[in-house]
């Protein structure tokens, strides 16, 4: 503690040595300083207030009929990007600030300092943005703010309404594509249909439902004929029975278990036929069966003569008139069979490329449905941004209103002088001080016998005080007077500096 009271002892004695050079380096600074302050320029800061309102009815009315834009994310990328290079560059054009630009190092320094002083402000809840810019010019502040403003309203309208033009001109070539591709995916399927007419399936069924339905007509066909001839054979046993047929005059009876051996035969040779081919063992040997059985049934009937007693009876006309019957019955059902046949044999013959026809169809159908689908789709899509395009510059869906608009300050918002003079003066003083103390450095004295021994290293013995005389004691109080004089001065031209002042800024 005693070494520190020593240290403030020693400065206030430095000081007090060199009082004069103290004030002389506090008045010089403040002289200098003041004369700055004083020749400042005014800054005028101009603002404008400005409210978005992105709220509309037209949102809840249009919502899900097109692609409605995100306002606020908008309004918030405007906020963002309206202090641009792009943006400034046009707003010093607007004000002719770009006409003082000699060079292009002074133009960068000028839009440099613009996008400094320029001051966004606000919030997205509020949604009320607050422009600012400080200028030692009132109407250049006025022009500036005025023509960020409009770049504002106007940016947040045509960067949409150009994105959407954009995306209708895109959608509109990829519909010219795709009608080329739909045109030609036509003219395809409308030659593949007429190329293979009979092998295209028909509704309701595919191609193993064609030959099933064929299959089982020509069973039921068949079915029908052997009805037919046992009906046939019946009349025919009962007219042997009776003598004779009808048949040229002449026939003899028929052994009944050929005849049933031969129905059975060819009954069996119907239901092989439905499940293979006619190369197959089992329906050959069947078709030898009945050959076999047809043979010996001829034969039978070879032995017998008629008796033309019994031929002329009403009951054998009868007879033959039914017989003529039957075999026209019979005769019919031969030729569906062999129709039935022949389209079951071409069905079979066609089965083998059938399916791959099938499946070059599926594509084909497939191509072009994919592909009018997406017409379909472009042609929505694009309704949906031309519409969307038409909200984006419509005016109600977001609405701007200037609550403070730009005006041309009368009184300028700073430099701040009186902090500025103030800080002026304080740092005079402390000028003042640190020079006086630098100047005891710079020309040390020893002020007490301790420094003196510290610094020789030699016993001090004694010391002699200085004996003033009555002038030197008069001088030495004028010094201190004058001292005293020069900083109540410094002290009252700060004082009457800030009252002038505070009477400009009030008046």
């Amino acid at each position: 503690m005693a070494e520190i009271t020593a240290l403030i002892l020693n400065f206030l004695k430095a000081l007090g040595k060199y009082r004069w050079h103290a004030v002389s380096i506090a008045w010089l600074v403040a002289l200098i300083g003041w004369a700055i302050v004083l020749k400042l320029p005014n800054q005028y800061e101009t603002s404008a207030r400005v409210y978005v309102d992105t709220q509309s009815i037209l949102k809840p009315l249009l919502q899900g009929m097109t692609t409605l834009p995100n306002l606020d994310q908008q309004v918030m990328f405007m906020r963002q990007t309206l202090i641009s290079r792009p943006n400034i560059e046009k707003v010093m054009r607007d004000t002719d600030l770009d006409v003082k630009a000699t060079s292009s190092a002074e133009k960068e320094k000028m839009i440099d300092e613009l996008m400094t002083k320029i001051k966004i402000a606000g919030t997205e809840r509020d949604d009320i943005y607050t422009i600012s810019y400080t200028s030692t010019d009132a109407k250049l502040g006025k022009d500036v703010v005025q023509s960020l403003l409009t770049i504002f309203v106007e940016g947040s309208f045509g960067g949409k309404k150009q994105d959407s033009d954009k995306a209708v001109q895109f959608i509109d070539d990829q519909i010219k594509g795709y009608e080329t591709k739909l045109a030609a995916a036509e003219n395809a399927l409308k030659e593949f249909k007429l190329k293979n007419m009979g092998l295209l399936p028909r509704e309701g069924g595919d191609w193993s439902a064609r030959v099933a339905a064929a299959n089982d007509a020509l069973s039921q066909a068949r079915l029908e004929l052997a009805e037919a001839e046992q009906s046939r054979n019946a009349i025919r046993r009962r007219m042997s029975g009776g003598g004779g047929t009808a048949e040229g005059g002449s026939g003899g009876m028929v052994d009944p278990e050929t005849e049933s051996r031969l129905a059975a035969a060819q009954k069996n040779l119907d239901t092989l036929r439905l499940q293979y081919t006619e190369e197959h063992p089992d329906i050959i040997a069947t078709k030898r069966l009945v050959e076999q059985l047809q043979a010996r049934k001829k034969e039978e009937m070879k032995k017998g003569r008629p008796d033309p007693s019994v031929a002329a009876s009403p009951m054998m006309q009868q007879l033959s008139v039914s017989l003529s019957d039957a075999e026209s019955r019979v005769a019919a059902l031969r030729a569906r069979v062999g129709e039935y046949q022949a389209r079951v044999t071409t069905l079979r013959n066609q089965s083998q490329t059938a399916p791959e026809v099938e499946a070059q169809l599926v594509q084909l159908n497939r191509d072009y449905t994919v592909n009018r689908e997406n017409y379909q789709q472009l042609l929505q899509r694009r309704e949906q941004a031309k519409l969307s395009g038409d909200l984006s510059s419509a005016t109600d869906m977001l609405t701007f209103r200037v609550v403070e608009p730009p005006l041309a300050a009368t009184k300028p918002s700073g430099p701040n002088r009186i902090a500025l003079f103030s800080g002026v003066f304080v740092f005079a003083l402390v000028a003042g001080l640190v020079g006086a103390f630098m100047m005891s450095q710079v020309r040390p004295t020893f002020l007490s016998h301790a420094a003196l021994r510290e610094v020789t290293g030699v016993p001090v013995l004694g010391s002699i005080n200085m004996h003033w005389t009555d002038s030197q004691k008069v001088l030495r109080k004028r010094r201190l007077l004058g001292v005293g004089v020069a900083v109540l001065l410094l002290i009252v031209a700060y004082a009457v500096g800030v009252a002038t002042m505070l009477a400009r800024a009030s008046a």
